[in-house]
C-alpha cells in the first residue's frame, strides 16, 4: 500500500492550475501554427498569428492566456493500492485550488449558488471526477474550464431510430449554433452512449485527448474525420471571421447504453482548451 499525503496532492493541483492557464499545451500550439500555413483568407491568417502571439507572450511573462482562467474540473486516477494521509482528498483538492488561484493571481469565477450569484472569492469549489483503477497510480489532471465555450455545450437524448445520422446532425447543428461564442478555433469533444451523464462526463474527457489522435474503433475514427472536414466547411472560421479552421479537433468517446437510449453529448473547448498533469 502506497501513501500519498494530502498536502503533496494539494501542492500539485496548485501547479497544474497554474500551468494549465499560463502554458498552451504544445499539440494545440502546433494546430495553431500549422493552420495560419493552411488558412488563405488573410484575415484567419492574422487572426491564428495574433492567438500564437498572445499565448507566446503569456508563456513569456508569466501570465494566464485568457482572462476567463475557468472553473476548476479536476479528474483523478487512483490506484486501488493506493492510501491518502493526513486528511481529506476533496478538501486537498480544493486547498489546491484555492492556493493556485489565489496564489497565482487567476480570475476567480466560482459563484456560491446559481441564482444568488455570490462569489466565493477562491474559484472553490472544483468539480471533481475520480476514476478508480488498479495498482498504485495517483495521476491528477485540472482542466480549467472557461464559459464562454461551456455555455456553448449541449447534451440529446436521441432515439436508437436516429442513429449516426442523428448524432452528426446534432454535432452540427450545436457547433453552427455557436457560432463565434465559443472562440473558435474549437476543440469538440464528443460523448455518445451511457445515461445523460455518463455521455456528458465522456464529451468532456474527449477535451483532454491530443489533437490529431483518433478513436482506437476504426468507425469511430472515421466519423471524427468526417465531423471535422464538415465542421471546417462551415465557414465561422478564426474568431467567427471566416475561413476553413474553425475546429482543430473532433474527439469521440463511447459507453454501451440502454436498448431505448441515444444519449450524445457536445463539450467544446475554446482555442486555448486547457489541461495539465502530474503523476505523484
Amino acid at each position: 500500500m502506497r501513501e500519498i499525503h494530502v498536502s503533496d496532492i494539494s501542492d500539485a493541483v496548485a501547479k497544474l492550475c497554474i500551468d494549465a492557464n499560463i502554458n498552451l499545451n504544445a499539440d494545440i500550439y502546433n494546430a495553431m501554427n500549422a493552420a495560419r500555413q493552411q488558412e488563405q483568407l488573410p484575415i484567419a491568417c492574422q487572426v491564428l498569428g495574433v492567438l500564437l502571439e498572445n499565448a507566446e507572450t503569456a508563456k513569456r511573462n508569466n501570465i494566464p492566456i485568457c482572462q476567463d482562467t475557468g472553473m476548476a474540473v479536476v479528474f483523478l486516477e487512483i490506484g486501488q493500492d493506493v492510501h491518502v494521509v493526513g486528511g481529506s482528498l476533496e478538501n486537498a483538492v480544493n486547498d489546491g485550488v484555492v492556493k493556485g488561484y489565489v496564489g497565482g493571481y487567476l480570475r476567480k469565477s466560482v459563484v456560491y449558488d446559481p441564482i444568488s450569484r455570490v462569489n466565493t472569492n477562491d474559484n472553490t469549489p472544483a468539480v471533481i471526477h475520480y476514476d478508480i483503477v488498479p495498482g498504485d497510480v495517483f495521476e491528477i489532471t485540472v482542466a480549467p474550464k472557461g464559459f464562454g465555450s461551456e455555455n456553448m455545450s449541449a447534451l440529446k437524448m436521441l432515439k436508437p431510430s436516429e442513429g449516426i445520422d442523428g448524432v452528426k446532425k446534432f454535432v452540427l447543428d450545436v457547433v453552427r449554433q455557436a457560432g463565434p461564442n465559443p472562440c473558435p478555433p474549437i476543440m469538440i469533444g464528443i460523448g455518445v452512449g451511457g445515461t445523460m451523464e455518463k455521455c456528458a462526463l465522456l464529451s468532456k474527457k474527449a477535451l483532454l485527448r491530443p489533437v490529431g489522435t483518433k478513436n482506437e474503433d476504426d468507425f469511430w475514427a472515421a466519423i471524427e474525420t468526417e465531423l471535422l472536414a464538415d465542421i471546417n466547411a462551415l465557414d465561422i472560421g478564426p474568431a467567427g471571421f471566416g475561413g476553413i479552421t474553425t475546429a482543430f479537433s473532433v474527439s469521440i468517446e463511447t459507453y454501451p447504453t440502454h436498448i431505448a437510449g441515444l444519449p450524445v453529448a457536445v463539450n467544446i473547448g475554446c482555442h486555448v482548451t486547457r489541461h495539465a498533469t502530474a503523476n505523484l
